[in-house]
């Protein structure tokens, strides 16, 4: 119980991380309610369960010790951010009413749950999460301790969920007091967030970011 218990520490942990997932299931269960925020969530959840798999069998294999570094894996994420991000920001914020919100869920859920699983599975920072904390732990318990592993795994990744359920619930409760011209200024502000998240991913396996930084201060620094 302890291992879970663990897990459940590091979940909170990775529950306060601002990433795209996070902005767009804010942004989808403000705008299109708490189902459509359940199944963004559920999307998440599944990419992150894909992503665990992967890396527990050998994801570094192919991506790399740091997806976050991998040229390829950088730029195809990047794209998709940018893409969603600008998709997102031309929109206009429109509120639904709850039979708005249950028709539109029951007709297309599959879109809200790919958008989740797309908008993580895209995002290397995550994969870099999740290797690193396959590494650790199966160098703390020993890869031959596969109850202990996969205790604090189900610790971690139930409380990524439960916490992203409970983002989507508040959300949701919150939306009657947000106005159509507050969620389209929330579609332009996640907007430029996902665009920024992906031209970064980008222009970091393009460009000596740290260099240009140095740079700059070394350029700027008072000469002696």
């Amino acid at each position: 119980m302890g291992h879970f218990l663990s897990g459940i520490l590091v979940g909170l942990t990775f529950a306060v991380l601002l990433g795209p997932a996070f902005f767009a299931l804010i942004q989808t269960s403000i705008q299109r309610g708490f189902r459509s925020g359940f199944f963004l969530a559920f999307g998440i959840f599944t990419s992150d369960l894909m992503a665990l798999t992967l890396a527990y069998f050998g994801a570094t294999q192919f991506l790399g010790s740091d997806p976050r570094d991998n040229l390829l894996f950088s730029i195809i994420g990047g794209i998709i951010l940018i893409i969603f991000g600008t998709y997102t920001f031309t929109r206009k914020g429109v509120k639904h009413d709850d039979t708005q919100e249950n028709n539109n869920n029951i007709k297309k859920p599959y879109l809200y749950f790919m958008k989740g699983f797309v908008l993580n599975g895209a995002n290397p920072g995550m994969w870099f999460l999740w290797i690193t904390i396959v590494v650790s732990i199966s160098a703390k318990y020993g890869v031959e301790h596969k109850t202990e592993i996969l205790e604090f795994i189900a610790g971690v990744l139930i409380t990524i969920f439960s916490t992203d359920i409970l983002k989507c619930f508040i959300s949701h409760r919150i939306k009657h007091r947000i106005n159509a011209n507050v969620l389209t200024w929330m579609n332009r502000l996640v907007g430029v967030i996902l665009i920024g998240i992906g031209t970064y991913l980008i222009m970091n396996v393009l460009v000596d970011l740290k260099s240009i930084v140095d740079w700059y201060e070394n350029f700027f620094s008072p000469k002696s």
